[in-house]
């Protein structure tokens, strides 16, 4: 991070030491009685959850294909139980192409205020991949609402400034392949606006990379409460591989049925990355 601060979307970004995750994030990881010694009589502490810390990550960018599309802004952080950020850094890029109009009208940085504003490109892909780096090799969940989306868009950025990408990201929870899952036949939108509402999670400023990163992460710990979803978070990342599949295939059912796709089409249900 250059030692300039940049305004994302109304939000002030500051600064944190490098690398952003050290050793005492690491203590915050969940980690049961016997791990920590305080077995039986000795035990101090609860046994916590995953939901109790997570990561939180989110891409504002160019558009929508993952292959060709650019980072504008992006925020990785960190969340407590209560849903209060621990550590937050974000990022806004000189994509080094112009920004559609209509990406623009989504998260409301123009290409003159990404060129005036923004760091080049590989500086702000390799960092947000460090970031997440740590988080993963801490045994830190990360939340992506949507999660193959950000974390495709972040591998294909990586490749093309010849960073190292991701290819495997775990642990991921995201609460829209958990919402779809658990109250499978609610009708409505999807959108993580319409889905933090429901949970009654607070999203001020929409589409703005910090705001949605936080919010989604909110949301994932109100479904750990509402669903009881307490067991080990590897295992919860395996189930979404296949819910997210399961997913796929029945969107693909209702998308040939409504006409909207060719018999012969699928829609993808890899996850958490493509």
């Amino acid at each position: 991070m250059s030692d300039a601060s940049h305004t994302v979307g109304g939000m002030s970004q500051w600064q944190l030491p490098i690398p952003l995750w050290g050793d005492d994030a690491l203590d915050l990881v969940p980690r049961t009685a016997d791990e920590t010694g305080e077995a039986g009589g000795n035990a101090t502490t609860s046994p916590r959850g995953w939901a109790d810390v997570v990561g939180v990550f989110d891409l504002e960018t160019t558009g929508i294909d993952v292959t060709h599309d650019r980072i504008v802004t992006a925020h990785v952080g960190l969340l407590d139980a209560s849903g209060t950020a621990l550590r937050s850094r974000s990022w806004i890029a000189d994509p080094g192409v112009a920004i559609p109009e209509g990406a623009t009208a989504v998260h409301g940085i123009t290409t003159a205020h990404a060129r005036a504003h923004g760091r080049p490109a590989a500086e702000v892909v390799a960092e947000v991949t460090a970031e997440l780096r740590d988080l993963f090799a801490s045994g830190i969940p990360v939340v992506a609402y949507n999660a193959p989306y950000d974390f495709s868009l972040l591998k294909y950025e990586a490749l093309r400034h010849g960073i190292p990408p991701i290819d495997a990201p775990a642990p991921v929870v995201d609460p829209l392949v958990l919402d779809k899952a658990h109250d499978r036949f609610r009708k409505g939108k999807r959108t993580l606006e319409v889905v933090a509402a429901h949970y009654e999670v607070a999203l001020v400023g929409a589409h703005d990379a910090a705001a949605d990163a936080i919010a989604a992460g909110r949301v994932a710990q109100a479904l750990a409460r509402r669903f009881a979803l307490t067991g080990p978070v590897e295992e919860l990342h395996t189930q979404q591989i296949a819910w997210a599949r399961a997913q796929a295939e029945s969107l693909t059912a209702y998308f040939i049925r409504m006409g909207r796709i060719d018999p012969d089409s699928r829609v993808d249900g890899a996850w958490p990355i493509r």
